[in-house]
């Protein structure tokens, strides 16, 4: 066992502790009333990098919530740099009667850590500090140069990191960016993501009547919204799980043999799946497996529906308007702007003429895709097998960070997404908890990372 893991197997306690203090400020950033908390926030991450051993520690004030930074240097200018970008603000906590415990009162049990922020992304950051922390501790410097960006806004869309990075690009120069946000595949199964899916978010209003009328007296002769709105919605996907936009899939990147290779090594129980969601069987696209159709293939989906009488009882209507909020999840290589203004001319086209429709593109985001053969990755990768004693999957998320394809297009520098959360550990839910076991082998795998960047 070497000086480096010795080390961080005898601080467990002290890291414990440490991290509870963290997660005692209630730095939700999307509550002005926290406002204060938040900036408390940064200045306990200022302190603690300080503490650890860090250089130019600053507070980067922006139009919202601030930005952390520090760096530590020394390692020549040979050695690559790697930026390590985390997020110290919190969601909301609500309904808090769900908590067993108050959410920033952190408890253990089970050989878990509860609290807000626990998984997303407090335990996250803090067990990259640690990392650096060891190697500071125990040799006095870094094998690699690194700079640390820990923003309070990853809550609220990081409205202001954008700039942020634009202004600071030289700065944050770096060959390797390294997140610690995402999640393994499962308990004691170690995995890598190395890819995520972008969003086009649409809003479509269908408008009939100038009011909602008597359905007795006008229906039959006049176009019911809602049925309208239907029969839209019906047509945007066909029997095979195909979805019918003219030009969807034209830039669709296919899945590698290597890939779906790796996707089908996965240890993934489609009954145990089907069982704990309550569903008869899984839907989606034909011709391809469960954990493709949810993290590597587009998809869209009706996230709301509305119009006409929705109360208790009956009440006869033809309502005068109706809408749904549609979200399409993309894939390398889709644009969200194109991909919404195909949404946008389909429907228009599959209308009915007795109707007028509005297409609204409310927000999206571009999937990012890490090469699997970059040098972070593979040092992640020989990292975390060292750390967890078996050899890590690869995985893609059907979720989106837009920050990501930031840091690839700003900063020109491959992202590696190192998380050591689990899906089930309530992340924005109440009782949110991070499992112990994994955080302190977090530390060792994020410690070890640095080191294999040299090989």
């Amino acid at each position: 066992m070497s000086n480096l893991v010795q080390f961080i197997e005898s601080k467990h306690a002290l890291y414990l502790e440490q991290l509870q203090d963290f997660l005692r400020i209630p730095s939700i950033s999307t509550d002005p009333e926290r406002k204060g908390d938040v900036l408390r926030c940064a200045e306990w991450v200022v302190a603690h990098c300080k503490d650890i051993g860090l250089e130019n520690v600053q507070i980067f004030p922006t139009k919202g919530h601030p930005v952390v930074y520090a760096e530590h240097l020394h390692a020549g200018k040979d050695a690559p740099t790697v930026l390590f970008y985390g997020h110290y603000d919190v969601q909301p906590v609500d309904p808090l009667h769900l908590w067993t415990n108050p959410p920033f009162e952190p408890t253990v049990r089970d050989g878990k850590v509860y609290a807000r922020g626990a998984v997303d992304d407090k335990g996250q950051v803090f067990m990259q500090l640690k990392s650096l922390e060891a190697h500071l501790k125990t040799h006095g410097k870094l094998p690699v140069n690194v700079k640390v960006l820990i923003e309070g806004e990853e809550e609220i869309g990081s409205v202001n990191l954008e700039e942020f990075l634009r202004t600071n690009a030289r700065m944050l120069a770096a060959d390797t960016v390294l997140i610690s946000d995402t999640a393994m595949f499962a308990d004691e199964v170690p995995s890598l993501c190395y890819g995520l899916r972008g969003m086009a978010y649409m809003e479509m209003t269908v408008t009939g009547p100038n009011r909602d009328l008597h359905s007795g007296v006008f229906g039959g002769a006049v176009a019911n919204p809602a049925n309208a709105l239907a029969s839209i919605i019906a047509k945007l996907t066909d029997d095979y799980g195909r979805i019918t936009i003219p030009g969807f899939y034209d830039d669709v990147k296919a899945l590698s043999a290597e890939e779906r290779a790796e996707y089908a090594r996965l240890p993934f129980d489609e009954a145990a799946y089907c069982k704990e969601l309550n569903i008869p069987a899984t839907d989606g696209e034909f011709g391809y497996n469960t954990l493709e159709k949810t993290s590597a293939r587009p998809t869209l989906d009706v996230n709301g529906i509305w119009g006409g009488f929705t109360g208790e009882g009956a009440k006869t209507v033809l309502p005068g308007k109706a809408s749904a909020k549609v979200s399409m999840r993309l894939v390398p290589n889709q644009d969200p702007v194109d991909i919404a203004k195909k949404f946008e001319a389909h429907v228009r086209r599959i209308a009915p003429p007795t109707v007028t429709v509005e297409v609204t593109y409310l927000h999206g985001g571009k999937p990012a895709v890490t090469a699997i053969d970059s040098k972070g990755v593979k040092a992640a990768l020989r990292a975390m097998e060292t750390a967890f004693g078996k050899k890590p999957f690869l995985t893609r998320e059907g979720g989106s960070i837009p920050i990501v394809l930031l840091f690839q297009n700003i900063l020109n520098a491959p992202v590696v997404l190192m998380g050591m959360g689990l899906n089930t550990e309530n992340l924005h839910s109440p009782d949110e908890h991070f499992t112990l076991k994994n955080f302190y082998r977090g530390i060792v795998a994020s410690a070890l990372f640095y080191e294999e960047l040299l090989k």
